[in-house]
C-alpha cells in the first residue's frame, strides 16, 4: 500500500484534533468550545431550527447536542421556543448575543485566513471541494 495513502482517516482525524484545539483558544475568551461553536455557527449560518434538523446538519448523535445546547442556554447564548408540534422546540440565538456570534464568526474566519490555515484561495476552494465531496456516494 502506498504510505501516502496509508491512513487518510487518522491523518484527517489527527489534524481536526489540532484544528480545535487551535479554535478552542480562541473561544476560550468567550467561555466557548469548538463543540458549543459548532451549534451556535449552524444556526446563525441556518437560522433558527429544530434540534433534530441541528443533528442532522452536525452528523452528531441527539444526547450530545441536548448537553450541548443546556450548556449553551446556561449560559444565555440561545433560547428554545415552542415548535408545532408539542414535542419539538425550536432552538436560537438569544437576540442579546446575536451580535457577539456575528462578531465570533468574523474573528474565526480571519483566524482561519490569517493563521491557521496557511492556504491560498485556489488551495482553500480545494479542500472545500474534497471535504464536500467525502462521505457522499454517486
Amino acid at each position: 500500500m502506498n504510505s501516502s495513502n496509508h491512513n487518510l482517516v487518522h491523518l484527517l482525524n489527527q489534524q481536526v484534533r489540532l484544528l480545535n484545539k487551535q479554535i478552542n483558544e480562541k473561544l476560550n475568551e468567550f467561555g466557548l468550545y469548538t463543540s458549543q461553536w459548532s451549534i451556535l455557527y449552524c444556526l446563525y449560518k441556518n437560522g433558527p431550527m429544530t434540534q433534530t434538523a441541528i443533528c442532522q446538519y452536525l452528523n452528531v448523535e441527539a444526547p450530545t447536542v441536548t448537553r450541548t445546547i443546556t450548556r449553551l442556554e446556561e449560559k444565555d447564548w440561545i433560547n428554545r421556543k415552542p415548535g408545532l408540534d408539542k414535542r419539538a422546540r425550536i432552538i436560537q440565538i438569544n437576540e442579546s448575543t446575536f451580535g457577539h456570534v456575528a462578531d465570533l464568526a468574523d474573528i474565526i474566519r480571519t483566524y482561519e485566513d490569517e493563521e491557521l490555515l496557511g492556504l491560498t484561495k485556489e488551495e482553500e476552494h480545494q479542500l472545500r471541494t474534497l471535504l464536500n465531496k467525502l462521505g457522499t456516494k454517486e
